[in-house]
């Protein structure tokens, strides 16, 4: 869609929800005209600063902490720079991609390279590339047509060398290729037939591999010397969204694992691979544990987050305790260490806000100093934006939704109560196995400038919850996905955030067929709505998947509900 065309779909969508002369009634009967207090109190953000690439994304330090790198306009559009972490201005950049922009990129252990992929004009055929960073000097990796390339793992043990994975063989799965990155040269290590993913050891030994089941779950398998597959465990479907396998440890004999099983969230747990013992490491009854803190060359967990209404950082290895402690008083925000040097001298962190973007710092550890380094969008530090607020919201089956609801700067608040009710927007995020966090939110920031609120909800089906809650969205995509959505515009209602004629619906991939089916399903709730590449059909989507999606096919299945090959899902579907 080109951006003309975008930008039309939105300013009608705009027009829509705020009609010329509409006026909000507060409770004492006072009229407020809702953009002309907008006006008065805001200016308006131009949307370039909120849309626009920022200036400064995916920063990394090199594994020796010479070099710094980062992701920043060049062109048009985001390519690698690299320069020194103390002289920002040796930064230079080293790609020139014209066309969609550099998204991923890598640090090679030799500390000479970089490694990047992009795509064929959005197709998803990935290619990988290295770039010198001294000489500049390009070298294509591995770049085939209809074939899509993916790093599996790198090594410090060989600096010079990566797994990849490419499905040239066959579409729907990838083979595993050990790569030179100086010379080319390309090495089948495993012809693949049956593994949806890989874990890997420092050795850049295949050790495990995911096999999708037919009932939607997995099995999980050890490979030996002769790659040779034994069973390890078996992963049910009501286990599949939030249990998986995250690392191995230094000596490979102990698998770090991301596990529901037997419980209700993904607990932190390691697997013994020569008695399979399961050890429970840590677990938080509300949210599932969502990332873990490993020491770059021991390979030793040292810490974990999760995320109900915000992050929540709990250390298991008192050596860094000191450091957290000193990060927790640079600013505020949520913590985010990106990157970190091998030896675990110098770190890259960054902190999460909701009223602007990111702010990241450089960290010498020993001397126990952070350095500010840059704001993700420092044009942005300067401009009047909100907040987001958490909310819980109470589905009609007690479901509690985590919902972030953002407000215009002029709402006026007595007592936590909304005084003028303002247009509303429901963003719903897509997936919908993901979920909303609280942070800097462009969508929110722009609407919420123009003067509406905007709510955004976690609903059944949602991530990071739970398998119980995750679960609960099998077969109700448009039925109980979207009756939680309703119960949140009524919440906002009761609250005096919105008045019931002027709440618009908005969102892309699941987002937009929610927002598809909640003005064809319920037109009488939402005043407009913006539908950003959601699906129409299900049948049409779940028949038109790339075949590098077939392996996950019988999990999706069991998430929309229905199989189209058969006549009782076919009428599933058209209903």
């Amino acid at each position: 869609m080109s951006r003309a065309i975008t930008q039309t779909i939105f300013t009608i969508f705009l027009l829509l929800i705020n009609t010329s002369g509409f006026t909000n009634e507060s409770p004492n009967n006072q009229k407020v005209d809702v953009l002309k207090a907008q006006r008065t109190h805001n200016s308006l953000i131009p949307r370039t600063l909120l849309f626009g690439d920022p200036k400064y994304t995916r920063v990394q330090i090199s594994p020796n902490g010479k070099h710094l790198a980062y992701l920043a306009p060049h062109l048009g559009v985001l390519n690698v720079w690299v320069g020194e972490p103390h002289r920002l201005k040796s930064m230079h950049p080293i790609t020139y991609n014209q066309k969609r922009g550099i998204a991923n990129y890598w640090w090679a252990y030799n500390n000479e390279h970089i490694l990047y992929t992009d795509d064929n004009q959005g197709n998803e055929d990935w290619r990988i590339y290295r770039v010198d960073i001294k000489t500049g000097q390009h070298k294509t990796l591995a770049s085939f047509k209809k074939v899509q390339a993916r790093i599996i793992a790198t090594s410090p043990n060989f600096p010079d060398e990566v797994l990849i994975a490419l499905n040239q063989r066959r579409p729907d799965f990838h083979d595993v290729y050990r790569l030179n990155i100086r010379s080319g040269k390309l090495s089948l290590i495993y012809e693949n037939n049956s593994f949806a993913d890989f874990i890997c050891d420092e050795d850049l030994k295949v050790r495990l591999g995911s096999e999708p089941t037919p009932e939607g779950g997995a099995i999980l398998y050890t490979l030996g010397e002769d790659l040779s597959k034994t069973k390890l465990l078996e992963i049910g479907y009501e286990d599949i969204l939030t249990t998986s396998p995250f690392s191995l440890n230094k000596n490979a004999d102990t698998l770090y694992l991301l596990d529901s099983r037997n419980r209700n969230t993904a607990a932190l747990t390691s697997l013994n691979l020569k008695n399979q013992k399961i050890t429970l490491i840590a677990e938080d009854k509300k949210a599932d544990i969502d990332d873990i803190l490993l020491h770059p060359s021991e390979l030793t967990i040292q810490g974990y987050t999760a995320t109900y209404e915000k992050q929540q950082w709990s250390i298991l290895d008192q050596k860094i305790q000191a450091d957290l402690n000193y990060l927790n008083t640079i600013m505020a925000g949520e913590l985010k260490i990106v990157s970190r040097t091998l030896d675990d001298s110098k770190w890259i962190v960054a902190y999460v806000r909701d009223n602007g973007a990111p702010h990241y710092y450089y960290y010498d550890r020993p001397l126990q100093k952070a350095y500010f380094l840059f704001s993700a969008k420092p044009r942005l530090d300067k401009e009047p934006l909100v907040h987001m607020d958490p909310v819980i919201i109470q589905s009609r089956d007690h479901f509690p939704l985590v919902s972030y609801l953002s407000l215009p700067n002029f709402i006026e608040k007595n007592d936590n109560s909304i005084r003028t009710p303002v247009p509303m927007v429901l963003l719903v995020h897509g997936g919908p196995n993901a979920r909303d966090n609280w942070g800097y939110n462009s969508l929110h920031q722009w609407l919420a400038n123009r003067g509406y609120a905007v709510l955004s909800v976690n609903f059944r089906g949602s991530s990071g919850f739970g398998k119980k809650f995750a679960n609960a969205g099998n077969g109700e995509w448009g039925a109980k996905m979207h009756n939680d959505l309703i119960d949140a515009v009524e919440w906002a209602i009761t609250q005096g955030i919105t008045t019931r004629d002027k709440v618009a619906i908005m969102g892309g991939s699941y987002g937009g067929y929610a927002t598809l089916i909640g003005l064809t399903k319920t037109p009488d709730i939402f005043a407009c709505g913006v539908d950003i590449v959601g699906p129409s059909n299900l049948e049409t989507l779940m028949n038109s998947i790339p075949d590098y999606w077939r392996p996950f096919y019988a999990t999706l299945k069991k998430m929309i509900g229905a199989d189209p090959s058969t006549a009782e899902g076919q009428a599933f579907l058209a209903t």
